[in-house]
């Protein structure tokens, strides 16, 4: 469940965290800190922000790793992210905006600044959101995928999805041609704690080719890439 005024900061030193965040809630903002990646992963599952903070140098997982993996996740992959670097870190910089930061700060900053930058995200977040909602259905060559109602068409017929076949297919054709390791998709949909391993996502895939491929030994829509995973065809 999202919540519009939620804000998350991922930052290990304690000063920053306790400023930030007590700045944060003076303005009216609902805010949480984390200290180690793990707590943010868990608390992710249950509720999502509208804006993260996140700190470039962490311990666990560094900030860009985490970056990449949220821009995967179709439910993160449009999540406001402002990174948090340390002063003089150019490729720090460079990388976070390409693997998807909205914005980045550079250490030690004015609180003032944050804040402004936070608003002005936010405001272009909201614009984009309205935006957004009139692109909830995807068609593609027979394929329709109604995002908000979870329920997937095939040539005008409806085919009942689990809700990880879902999740998959939702994934894969958001991002056509991206082909996506086994190991990606068993931490992007099921996540970072499951038990289970990739023969999970095998299964699956082949299940859904069952049920949305006319031929699922010459799919049109999921393919294979034979030694590195699978993506959706454009």
């Amino acid at each position: 469940m999202e919540n519009r005024k939620m804000i998350y900061l991922v930052e290990d030193d304690e000063s920053i965290r306790e400023l930030v965040i007590y700045t944060l809630k003076s303005q009216g903002f609902e805010a949480k800190g984390f200290e180690r990646p793990s707590h943010f992963w868990k608390a992710l599952e249950k509720e999502k922000p509208a804006l993260l903070l996140l700190d470039v140098m962490l311990p666990e997982e560094d900030g860009i790793s985490i970056l990449k993996k949220l821009r995967m996740r179709p439910d993160t992959r449009k999540l406001p992210i402002i990174m948090l670097t340390a002063k003089g870190d150019d490729m720090d910089k460079i990388l976070g905006l390409e693997y998807g930061a909205d914005d980045y700060i550079t250490k030690p900053f004015n609180i003032l600044e944050v804040k402004a930058r936070i608003k002005a995200i936010m405001r272009r977040s909201s614009k984009r959101v309205t935006e957004d909602e009139k692109k909830k259905v995807f068609e593609k060559n027979g394929l329709k995928i109604d995002c908000d109602s979870r329920r997937v068409f095939v040539e005008g017929s409806e085919v009942k999805l689990t809700a990880k076949e879902y999740d998959l297919l939702e994934l894969l054709s958001f991002h056509p041609n991206k082909v996506y390791s086994r190991e990606n998709l068993l931490n992007i949909v099921w996540g970072y704690d499951y038990p289970g391993d990739v023969r999970t996502v095998d299964v699956h895939i082949r299940r859904l080719r069952e049920k949305i491929e006319k031929n699922p030994g010459e799919p049109l829509y999921i393919h294979t890439k034979w030694g590195v995973g699978y993506y959706f065809q454009d």
